[in-house]
């Protein structure tokens, strides 16, 4: 009797397309056993779903029709570098533009409006990359053109979106819903201004478009104008004029802002703020004066916007003035709330920051921060963005010893003390706030984990800076540690931080050599700080258990763990202790006697004693007992 084949080995070759392989490795099968293999999923996905995503026909025939392999069996598949959850094989070769494959599935009775988690359907995955003759086929097989995926983008939205002319004027053909909005409020008018697709946009307005605002108060024209497509700015405002003055005035002011920000042209940027400006205060019309700020902001330098001809004309010989003034701006009008407000003062203060001019780039970066951490939902991806770039700037002015001392010639800036304490602070404020929603819908354990590895990477750049400090900060210093470490916050596999900081599978976060894991110097802040030593994730392991499972083992953070009472001889749930897990080489570098106390003998001579020792030993004590 043959043995079955491999899963992993069928499916390689249906990805590869090698249709041969796949009959010889298949054959000798009965049709129940062809449908359990070819049904077992690799990587997340079917062989279907990768021979569907690469365009192999005759294999996806081969496996729906020979070996009756599950037409609607979704799976795991990589786009554009994006990993799609859920995508059934139908979606992914609408999405790759497997025409003939599509055809087949269809034929075969595939639904065509089956979904990916996201909610994506094969005619949006069509739409996206410009498929036309599929989007024509799966219509015609009765795909839904209104489906939309989790964040309400329609099919006409997507084409639109990415330019596809001759899709979108079919989806208006049969009448799709031209002023439909997403979740956030936006119409396929924004998604079209956005892009800078003109002649979509004139499509859309003979179709009935009409000029709506979307969550963040956005115009299809101030879409245009924070994206930098000039020609939608003036098709809107000189050929259409639905615009009124004031929306005119926002537009010219911000399309001048995006001319700064993304290094376009200033002369351009300075006409445009002059005509907005002319406008303002034409004589012919009621004035309309720029708002006065009231608290001038610190990290713009205490920078005002300007009121007159005069003052603008000032700004022309000084490009720092522009900028700052592109910022004001900016956030005017479009608000704190809208993500381009926070993004571009990051986006400027990395500017500052590659020009070596730190104490600006941070000072932008913690004013993003804090609009971010006022305005946004906790754990949410912008401001993880946020706290990434901290942890990335300190941890490269970490290394600016050697970084100075290399050829190069500019010289990075030590580390501020004030500056890492005020961050680590924020980043304990959204690890506490993303706790607080722990039981919620909305919670993402991925975004939390982040959260917590960022944190630590922050503590650990503040761990290494503690000999440098004087007394009164390292107190300081360890009292905001100890603020974190008593959230007694558990991550993923009810991990400690203690145990993230302990191997180096935390995770990478920042690309700099000062914040890799294991660290012996944040272990011991840690510990100093009340982190249990002994605590257990849910494999049993204690964080000196991960020191010895982890790729980089490190005898330093092993001492600091054991001089702190970590017990050498606790078991994890394989009943496997520290020593265990060491290859035979690294046995003597930690000497089990000077770390072995009488309590831990005891309860080893406890747990081997063949009477239950729950019945004669003091409940407060079985904690202890089943350690070792």
């Amino acid at each position: 009797m043959s043995l079955k084949p491999d899963a992993k080995i069928i499916f390689n070759a249906a990805r590869d397309g090698k249709l041969y392989r796949l009959r010889a490795l298949l054959q000798h099968l009965c049709v129940e056993e062809m449908q359990t293999i070819v049904n077992t999923k690799t990587g997340g996905a079917t062989p279907l779903v990768m021979a569907c995503r690469n365009g192999h026909l005759e294999i996806a025939k081969f496996l729906v029709n020979r070996c009756k392999a599950d037409i609607e069996l979704t799976g795991s598949v990589l786009f554009d570098g994006e990993t799609i959850e859920g995508a059934p094989p139908l979606w992914c070769a609408a999405a790759a533009g497997h025409y003939s494959i599509v055809q087949f599935l269809v034929f075969e009775g595939a639904n065509v409006n089956s979904t990916t988690h996201t909610n994506s359907t094969p005619l949006r995955a069509a739409c996206f990359d410009g498929h036309y003759n599929i989007v024509l086929f799966l219509v015609r097989r009765g795909a839904d053109i209104e489906v939309s995926n989790r964040h309400g983008h329609t099919c006409l939205m997507i084409a639109c979106y990415k330019g596809h002319f001759h899709i979108a004027k079919y989806l208006l053909s049969l009448h799709a819903d031209v002023n439909r909005k997403s979740v956030k409020g936006n119409t396929a008018l924004h998604d079209c201004a956005e892009s800078g697709n003109l002649d979509i946009l004139k499509l859309l307005i003979d179709n009935g478009a009409q000029m709506d605002v979307d969550a963040y108060g956005m115009t299809p024209l101030l879409a245009a104008s924070v994206t930098g497509h000039t020609a939608i700015v003036e098709y809107i405002i000189d050929t259409l004029g639905t615009a009124t003055r004031q929306e005119v005035i926002n537009a010219l002011e911000l399309l001048g802002a995006t001319y700064v920000d993304k290094g376009r042209n200033m002369h351009v940027a300075y006409e445009l703020w002059r005509k907005a400006m002319v406008m303002r205060y034409d004589p012919t019309h009621s004035l309309i004066p720029k708002p006065v700020q009231t608290t001038p902001v610190e990290a713009y330098e205490y920078a005002k916007e300007v009121q007159t001809l005069e003052e603008l004309q000032e700004l022309v010989s000084d490009p720092d003035a522009m900028r700052v003034q592109a910022l004001l701006i900016r956030e005017r009008v479009l608000g704190p709330a809208h993500p381009d407000t926070s993004y571009y003062i990051r986006f400027r203060g990395a500017v500052y920051a590659d020009a070596g001019r730190f104490s600006r780039c941070i000072s932008l970066w913690n004013y993003a921060l804090d609009m971010q951490q006022n305005i946004l939902e906790p754990l949410n991806p912008l401001t993880q963005s946020s706290l990434v770039s901290f942890a990335e700037l300190f941890s490269l002015m970490m290394d600016a010893d050697s970084y100075n001392n290399s050829s190069v010639s500019r010289k990075i800036p030590t580390i501020n003390f004030a500056d890492i304490m005020m961050v680590l602070k924020k980043c304990i404020y959204e690890v506490s706030s993303g706790a607080s929603i722990k039981d919620k819908p909305c919670f993402d354990e991925t975004h939390f984990q982040r959260v917590l590895i960022i944190s630590l990477h922050i503590c650990c750049v503040l761990a290494k800076l503690l000999p440098l400090l004087s007394a009164e900060q390292r107190h300081e210093a360890h009292s905001l540690v100890y603020s974190l470490v008593s959230l007694r916050i558990r991550g993923k596999n009810n991990r400690t931080f203690l145990h993230y900081v302990c191997t180096s599978n935390t995770g990478v976060v920042v690309k700099y050599s000062a914040c890799q894991f294991p660290c012996a110097a944040l272990v011991k802040m840690l510990c100093h700080t009340g982190a249990d030593v002994n605590a257990k994730d849910d494999d049993g392991n204690t964080p000196l258990h991960l020191v010895a499972l982890s790729p980089v083992y490190k005898v330093d953070v092993a001492h600091v763990l054991l001089e702190h009472g970590a017990h050498l001889d606790a078991v994890n749930e394989s009943g496997l202790a520290f020593k265990d897990l060491l290859p035979d080489k690294l046995h003597t570098v930690v000497n089990e006697v000077n770390h072995t106390t009488l309590a831990c003998l005891a309860a080893r001579v406890v747990r081997k004693n063949s009477i239950p020792f729950e019945r004669v030993v003091p409940s407060g004590l079985h904690a202890f007992i089943l350690q070792h």
